[in-house]
């Protein structure tokens, strides 16, 4: 069971990263955050919490080991991704269930940012980007400077 999830919320700790062996191909990284998204509500003196929820998030992607660095405890995020029921038993066999997100996206949101570094460009980056193109059987502008 699974269903579309987009929430605003705040990382509650550290990042845990792992990798995963996959044959001979790249491992299988994975990020997980423990993010809370709340519920706020204006009021007169700001606002009030009402309502919110604890949700792991598992961001699987091959640049996760990078990412691990940039997220932060206390950092504000948008999640965008899917709802997820996740059944095991504990130590004692009980059974258990809980939602987990597993995150198409995770956004950084500007609360609480005092800079934004953006790393040098590179071949690999610049190949990515396709260069503009001109449309076929188009002419420059004519000058429209008035005669006289």
């Amino acid at each position: 069971m699974s269903t579309h999830f987009v929430g605003e919320g705040n990382i509650g700790s550290a990042p845990d990263y792992r990798e995963f062996p996959n044959g001979n191909d790249e491992p299988r990284r994975l990020l997980r955050l423990n993010v809370y998204f709340d519920n706020p509500v204006p009021t007169k003196d700001g606002f009030e919490d009402r309502g919110g929820f604890w949700a792991p998030v598992e961001l699987w992607h091959r640049e996760a080991d990078h990412w691990k660095t940039l997220y932060q405890k206390g950092m504000r995020v948008l999640v965008e991704g899917r709802t997820v029921k996740d059944e095991w038993e504990d130590a004692d066999d009980n059974e258990r269930t809980t939602f987990k997100i597993e995150a198409r996206r995770v956004g950084i949101l500007p609360y609480r940012i005092q800079a934004v570094t953006l790393s040098a460009r590179t071949p690999e980056s610049e190949a990515a980007v396709p260069a503009p193109k001109e449309a076929k059987g188009t002419k420059p502008p004519k000058d429209t400077k008035a005669k006289g």
